[in-house]
């Protein structure tokens, strides 16, 4: 059978089975489809074609006696061609609203409540990425003197997102000469991606000589990387939800709750996953089932992953969970929390 000719009643086996096992965790048998649908097809019938389905590699089973599975290949095939389109009913989007209603304007609060939703929508791991500020341009750059030896340097982006870092000046510095410090970076950063500021701010600075403002510009010159870093470490994302995907009963197996657990406790594999696949996909849902993902550890689960902009600068946000998922309501989800923090930033 190929899999791209499947015939109607192929496609409609396919779709039952399917969604039987999203909704019990149990194989699914001839006989209980047959019955239990009333699909007008003898349990004789689904049999054979539970069987040609997985002889092209669309259906499995666990074991001889058990009914069927989806393998990846089934589900992939599900999620192209045959679930419903992707669309949030209309008490999820009542949900969401009522959980944004109290949101104050703090960058930290607005993503853990908005991976706390998309986790309580999806019953899955729910992650949230901090922006990444590689492609943020420059606005204007502000020095505020907090001690005789610390400087706060407050950095405004085009989208009007704010960030600071404390400078700590140990040889101290003229605390006149700040405002002239702050017009000349001014001058000869603003406008600039982050990135450019990082390769070339050596060579625009570097006739900023004078010697009341060198230990300032020095300091500053050594912190640049930080200052105007991508923001990328796992400290810089959130992952929820821990609470809600251990409900699934998938988790019941020892082995597979141990591989869980450890992934949550080591952010970086989900980390480096979702930005891999954010920047592969320029702003599309991406949706990874099973083995697709390269990295062996999330061979069991599925990762679905939208962008989100603010301005120039761009997060990611999306979820983890065993393959057995309702993809429609879950890629959904997905794309709806994407668009509300965009429409919250960019606000």
């Amino acid at each position: 059978m190929n899999v791209d000719l499947l015939k109607e009643r192929e496609k409609s086996i396919l779709t039952y089975v399917i969604q039987q096992f999203i909704l019990t965790a149990n194989p699914v048998g001839s006989r209980n489809l047959a019955k239990k649908f009333g699909i007008g097809f003898s349990p004789a019938t689904v049999r054979n074609i539970m069987s040609d389905l997985e002889e092209s590699g669309l259906l499995g089973h666990p074991h001889t006696s058990a009914g069927r599975i989806p393998t990846d290949l089934g589900y992939r095939y599900y999620v192209n061609s045959l679930m419903d389109s992707p669309q949030l009913p209309k008490s999820d989007v009542d949900f969401i609203e009522s959980q944004l209603e109290q949101l104050n304007f703090d960058t930290n609060e607005i993503l853990k409540v908005t991976s706390s939703i998309l986790s309580s929508l999806t019953n899955q791991l729910a992650y949230v990425s901090y922006p990444k500020f590689g492609n943020a341009i420059l606005e204007r750059l502000r020095l505020v003197e907090v001690s005789s030896s610390r400087i706060l340097v407050v950095i405004t982006i085009n989208s009007g997102m704010i960030r600071t870092i404390t400078l700590e000046i140990n040889s101290g510095f003229d605390r006149k000469s700040l405002k002239t410090i702050e017009r000349l970076l001014n001058e000869r950063l603003s406008g600039l991606t982050f990135s450019e500021i990082r390769e070339t701010v050596t060579e625009r600075i570097k006739n900023i000589s004078s010697s009341e403002f060198k230990p300032v510009i020095r300091v500053f010159l050594d912190s640049v990387a930080e200052i105007f870093t991508d923001v990328r470490s796992n400290e810089d994302s959130i992952i929820t939800g821990t609470k809600n995907l251990l409900t699934q009963p998938e988790f019941i197996d020892h082995k597979k709750l141990s591989s869980i657990i450890e992934l949550i406790e080591d952010k970086d594999i989900i980390i480096h996953f979702m930005d891999e696949n954010v920047n592969r996909n320029s702003g599309e849902v991406s949706i990874t089932i099973g083995s697709e993902s390269k990295e062996e550890k999330l061979n069991d689960y599925s990762i679905i992953i939208k962008e989100y902009n603010i301005g120039q600068v761009a997060g990611s946000i999306g979820i983890i969970g065993p393959k057995r998922m309702r993809y429609s309501h879950t890629i959904a989800s997905v794309v709806e929390m994407a668009e509300v923090l965009s429409k919250i930033f960019n606000k």
